[in-house]
């Protein structure tokens, strides 16, 4: 069987960045008046759906909905690790850790200026609780009953003590009662025109290729936001969106620019930046464990000792990162994280030896012309699903099916457009996929969603978490624990041993940190979060933390 090698960096990297580099030459910078609106990057598509309907997964609705449209109650700021309060000011427990009480914010007012309540915050819980595709978060497998008391105090009472419920409960969008009790089903609900909190409400321009948001003119914080709106152009892939930031185009973009320094930064440096911390979850190849042969831990071990991620970090991701561990713990996590766990998973690393005998022995042997016989005696054929456009995620999928392949497992990236792909994801039509990880406040929230049965949904459902259908009684029984943890050395003790349990099992296969993309050009606009001002995470799609940058940028004065 021929095999491809993958030629040196410095003739991969001319390659790739030729048709960038030609274009930006034919091209000056576009000198254009923004007049206050600040133009986004962050969802790669064709062309444009009108929905914002804040209820739905992010992948099928139309950004900021979730988080600079509609509000949460509290976002949590990853990079300082703290608890911003937003739509509410503050929460306190009961002794007994199952009585959460919230003191709502006083003055904020819908766009349409009806006043905003506790009956709404209810009222959206309750939605969640009728409809359980909703119910992105699991709430009301925690959640015992959400009421009102008074206009401005909602008591959320709890089945068992779960204090990792606050981020969950905090983090949901609400909607409205007075427009949303009259919808039929908030499921199929696509909410052209939507009522709302945020300090972006107002759809002043809807086509294909383009939309455009106004700014909320009862917004509840005086004199923001500062911009007069946003402005979204459609980019099917990251080198059309780089394109469009290079000519200047873009003034936020939350995709993957290729050698940023040059191409980007040397460009204008006065007003060309970037910041790229490894905040941004863990990318990971998730393995479908309701399939065979990915349900054998094995061979999600061999699997990922075929993978070179140092090859795949230098030629995929530009050197913007680096390897994941066995815990598979992004920076967010850093204090987390066991040294002995992480040195425990040796499966971690390129071993096309190892790999080769872990598949001989889950009895996956080879066949006379060299292929992997499953065991039905065809070619063992695995494929990695990714996202059309995704241009470091297609070349790390390439460079993952190069190691399979070199392993005799048949092996090709398919990419699909984002909502193909993500409904595959979600309903586990994959063999192997691409995907990003929690990054939610600790390491409870990311072992939940990859171990924990409560998040397990059968294949043809789709799953908020837990794409790869892994569920671990003994991760349960920790996550139990962590649930009620007195204090963060508990939650300390209890992460090592989710930890272990991780590097043993191998539930997924985690590639490496995922930086937070966030380039910014800051001719027209200032305030952008940085490695000298890391107030929030930069990146647009960072929701709810995107709200902290939104209602923090201004104009530059000319």
């Amino acid at each position: 069987m021929t095999r491809m090698r993958w030629p040196r960096r410095r003739f991969l990297a001319a390659t790739l960045l030729a048709p960038l580099a030609s274009a930006c030459s034919g091209r000056r910078g576009a000198r254009r008046d923004p007049g206050g609106v600040l133009t986004v990057s962050t969802e790669q598509q064709a062309s444009w759906v009108r929905n914002f309907n804040p209820l739905l997964a992010p992948g099928n609705i139309r950004w900021p909905t979730r988080a600079g449209i509609y509000e949460p109650l509290f976002i949590y700021d990853t990079i300082n690790g703290k608890l911003v309060p937003w739509l509410s000011t503050g929460a306190t427990w009961s002794p007994d850790k199952r009585t959460l009480h919230c003191t709502l914010r006083p003055g904020v007012t819908w766009s349409d200026g009806q006043p905003f309540t506790a009956d709404d915050v209810v009222f959206t819980f309750e939605i969640l609780g009728r409809h359980k595709a909703l119910d992105l978060f699991g709430v009301w497998s925690f959640l015992d009953d959400a009421r009102a008391r008074g206009a401005d105090e909602v008591v959320f009472s709890l089945k068992k003590q779960y204090v990792p419920g606050l981020v969950y409960l905090g983090h949901q969008p609400i909607v409205p009662r007075h427009v949303w009790r009259d919808v039929k089903d908030p499921v199929t609900f696509t909410n052209e025109r939507p009522v709302a909190t945020g300090p972006f409400t107002e759809i002043t321009v809807f086509q294909n290729q383009v939309y455009e948001l106004g700014r909320n003119p009862r917004y509840w914080q005086p004199g923001k936001p500062a911009l007069r709106g946003l402005r979204f152009p459609a980019y099917p892939g990251n080198d059309q969106a780089t394109l469009a930031l290079l000519h200047g185009e873009v003034d936020w973009a939350g995709n993957f620019v290729p050698d940023v320094e040059r191409l980007f930064v040397a460009k204008d440096p006065a007003h060309h930046h970037y910041w790229f911390p490894l905040v941004g979850g863990t990318v990971m190849l998730y393995p479908n464990a309701a399939r065979a042969p990915l349900s054998d831990e094995r061979v999600r071990k061999a699997i990922s000792m075929s993978i070179d991620r140092a090859l795949l970090v230098k030629v995929a991701m530009y050197g913007y990162t680096r390897p994941a561990d066995a815990t598979g713990l992004h920076d967010g996590y850093a204090r987390f994280r066991s040294p002995e766990a992480a040195a425990a998973g040796d499966w971690i690393t390129h071993d096309m030896v190892q790999a080769g005998r872990l598949l001989d022995e889950a009895g996956y042997p080879r066949r006379a012309d060299g292929l992997r016989a499953s065991a039905d005696g065809a070619p063992l054929t695995l494929d990695v699903h990714v996202v059309t456009g995704w241009s470091d995620w297609i070349r790390a999928a390439q460079i993952i099916a190069q190691g399979l392949r070199a392993l005799g497992v048949t092996s090709a990236a398919r990419a699909y457009d984002f909502s193909a792909f993500f409904e595959k994801l979600q309903k586990g039509a994959f063999d192997l996929s691409l995907g990003w990880s929690s990054d939610e406040p600790t390491p409870y929230h990311f072992y939940r969603d990859l171990m924990g049965t409560a998040t397990l949904r059968p294949l043809g459902d789709p799953a908020a978490r837990n794409w790869h259908r892994f569920g671990s009684e003994e991760a349960d029984a920790l996550l139990a624990e962590f649930e009620g943890a007195a204090d963060e050395r508990d939650e300390m003790r209890l992460s090592h041993a989710l930890e272990r349990l991780f590097a043993t099992r191998a539930p997924v296969i985690p590639l490496f940190p995922n930086p937070a993309w966030a380039a910014f050009n800051t001719r027209h606009f200032e305030g952008f979060p940085s490695a000298r001002d890391p107030y929030a995470k930069p990146s647009p799609y960072s929701a709810p933390e995107c709200l902290l940058v939104l209602t923090r940028l201004t104009p530059r004065s000319a």
